[in-house]
């Protein structure tokens, strides 16, 4: 059985999750980051990070291609975005720093996601700038002192990494399990 916020439905803009938004913000998705997905701008670097992660794991892919800077959007691989996002379960986005100064960014980030049954942690340190009110991806470099912070075993009884407030045997690790 699959968590409520894992379940795709067919909407007007394409997949969208029904419930708790993917980004982990706990706010409901119609408002966090589906309007983002769907052409309104977001109104931070962060909710830009959030809205960027939930095109993944609702395979809404146009919204991470559209919001590249301009001098990197050549270098988008749409068929290497595709094949993750069908193949990864994204189980977790946490946003441990936040730094917007003027009409730039730096978000430091951990992504857990499931592939082929094993988890994958990856940290990052993303800029962004606002250019016509909107936020677009710059760069993103590694923070693996992020990714040993957070590779520490998650018990079936512990509370759930998502934020959910649900044990994790009854969230994403049931889900990890097949139960």
């Amino acid at each position: 059985m699959k968590p409520m916020q894992e379940t795709l439905v067919a909407g007007d803009s394409g997949n969208a999750y029904r419930g708790v938004c993917p980004c982990c913000s706990g706010l409901p998705f119609d408002a966090c980051c589906r309007p983002i997905l769907e052409g309104k701008p977001a109104p931070t670097a962060e909710a830009q990070v959030r809205s960027r992660y939930t095109a993944f794991a609702v395979k809404s892919l146009d919204h991470v291609e559209n919001t590249h800077a301009p001098e990197i959007r050549a270098d988008f691989n749409r068929a290497e975005a595709e094949r993750l996002a069908e193949e990864c379960e994204w189980e977790n986005l946490r946003i441990h720093q936040a730094v917007e100064e003027g009409d730039t960014a730096e978000i430091e980030f951990v992504i857990n996601v499931r592939r082929n049954g094993g988890l994958i942690i990856k940290a990052g340190r993303s800029r962004f700038r606002r250019e016509a009110g909107q936020w677009l991806f710059v760069s993103t470099k590694p923070a693996p002192h992020l990714e040993h912070a957070q590779s520490t075993k998650i018990n079936r009884n512990d509370p759930c990494p998502c934020g959910s407030g649900k044990k994790h045997k009854k969230c994403h690790g049931a889900a990890a399990d097949g139960s």
